[in-house]
């Protein structure tokens, strides 16, 4: 299940900030994620992993599918203090873990939540998503996807770091990172992984900050990429949006559905809707459109029902 979840918006709370950490409560993103890396000083580590486990104790608001914490990289140091206190916590699900350079780095990870969560509560499953931040992270793609499939759940590009790593200058069409992102689609697609996290949007106080923020959507989506992290409230609501289907593409997929069944029945692997080719790999879409359909609360059933009579042409 938790491999499964819906991840469109992925918002990160400060961990030092108990503030920051009440009020996420009340937001409505798919993945909350109190961090505990850059947007906490040095000298507050260790007031963070308390206030965060604090936080992770208390019952998930239904307005939130699922609470991630962030660590520290494990070549910081950081990893393993962090994880020792966060896994005490029962409602622990997902470790963001960030600057993943190599395989070692999530086999460290395996081996810390192997042995050194409670075993009350060891068989809950626990799902890893992983930063790429970095050329040597980008290169060891294939080998980091296939380090611990039990846990791996989806990559995420971080593209400021990964423009520090390469020198590159971020630029507003984003041109200089579409080897990296088609990179990280393409790998996560290959490992059967079901979350794809798009970069950060910097800004997001002005309107114009708002037409970028949807245009980097509507560009990450084109991609392959099925999620976009947030570093902001307002953001979470045209994310969610973005990256939800439309309603008439819902209403498409319904429509294939319902006459792919009668098409299969006559015996028509090939054949059309509205003018257009229907085959295989249209057919599948469908099926992902509408699956996605569903977790994102739209009442596909009373669309079967109203399309029910659809027929293949």
């Amino acid at each position: 299940m938790a491999k499964n979840i819906l991840r469109r918006t992925l918002l990160y709370v400060p961990g030092s900030s108990q503030k920051f950490l009440d009020k996420s409560r009340s937001l409505a993103a798919d993945c909350v994620t109190y961090d505990l890396e850059d947007s906490v000083t040095p000298n507050r580590k260790a007031e963070a992993r308390s206030l965060v486990r604090k936080a992770l104790d208390q019952s998930q608001p239904s307005s939130i599918k699922e609470r991630a914490v962030r660590i520290n990289s494990v070549s910081s140091g950081l990893a393993l203090p962090d994880l020792t206190e966060i896994l005490q916590s029962p409602n622990l699900t997902t470790l963001v873990v960030p600057k993943v350079n190599s395989p070692s780095d999530l086999t460290f990870i395996s081996d810390v939540v192997a042995h050194s969560r409670p075993t009350e509560f060891a068989q809950e499953p626990i799902s890893i998503l992983a930063l790429v931040e970095s050329a040597r992270s980008l290169t060891s793609l294939s080998q980091i996807t296939a380090a611990t499939p039990h846990l791996l759940s989806g990559l995420i590009f971080a593209a400021e770091d990964y423009a520090l790593d390469l020198s590159l200058t971020r630029t507003p069409d984003l041109k200089e990172f579409l080897f990296a992102r088609s990179a990280i689609v393409t790998a996560a697609r290959a490992a059967n992984l079901p979350s794809t996290i798009d970069l950060v949007c910097t800004a997001f106080k002005s309107e114009a900050d708002q037409e970028t923020l949807e245009h980097e959507c509507r560009d990450g989506k084109r991609m392959g990429f099925n999620g976009k992290q947030c570093i902001h409230p307002a953001q979470v609501g045209t994310v969610s949006k973005i990256f939800s289907p439309e309603l008439e593409e819902v209403e498409w997929a319904v429509r294939v559905t319902i006459a792919q069944k009668r098409a299969e029945e006559m015996g028509r692997g090939a054949w059309a809707l509205d003018g257009k080719m229907i085959d295989a790999p249209v057919e599948g879409r469908a099926r992902a459109v509408v699956k996605k359909a569903e977790l994102c609360g739209f009442d596909v059933k009373a669309m079967q029902e109203k399309f029910k009579d659809q027929q293949p042409e």
